[in-house]
């Protein structure tokens, strides 16, 4: 049975920009996201953005909502990202924004981002290197640290 994590907006729209969504669907990882997330994409798609519905990404209703002062602190839907992992007892969650990064650890999670996952497939020899995702991703604008990618490529031997 694969192991499930709870991704984030920023993630499966970075994959999608790096054309890693098919490396995505080959890890042996069950991805699911709240309804939130779900929206921002679709949202996102409304005002011109790119259209990213992976058909390996389970949508899960949350049973309550995010507390209000999480909302307050981080994004909705990295506060429904945190929510549903706590909910149905997934420990790892996948975000890039740093706020939501800190607060997911602050409640006992495992946190990956994108960058993580590239790593992970390579690791896994889904792909044979990690650095023209990367690439891809710094061409159209990814947000990334440079030192961060500086010390993911080197992890990667690249």
């Amino acid at each position: 049975m694969a192991e499930r994590i709870v991704i984030n907006t920023g993630p499966l729209i970075a994959l999608a920009k790096a054309e890693a969504l098919d490396v995505a669907a080959q890890l042996p990882l069950e991805f699911l996201c709240p309804p939130q997330v779900h929206e921002e994409l679709a949202a996102g798609v409304r005002v011109g953005h790119l259209t990213v519905e992976p058909e390996w990404l389970r949508v899960v209703e949350l049973s309550t909502p995010p507390p209000v002062l999480v909302r307050a602190a981080i994004d909705v839907g990295e506060a429904a990202v945190i929510q549903l992992a706590v909910e149905q007892g997934v420990g790892w969650v996948c975000m890039d924004d740093w706020k939501g990064r800190r607060a997911a650890l602050a409640v006992g999670l495992n946190v990956t981002g994108t960058l993580g996952l590239l790593l992970k497939a390579k690791s896994l020899l889904l792909i044979p290197a990690v650095r023209p995702f990367v690439d891809r991703l710094l061409v159209v604008g990814g947000w990334f640290n440079r030192e961060l990618v500086r010390r993911v490529l080197e992890e990667a031997g690249e």
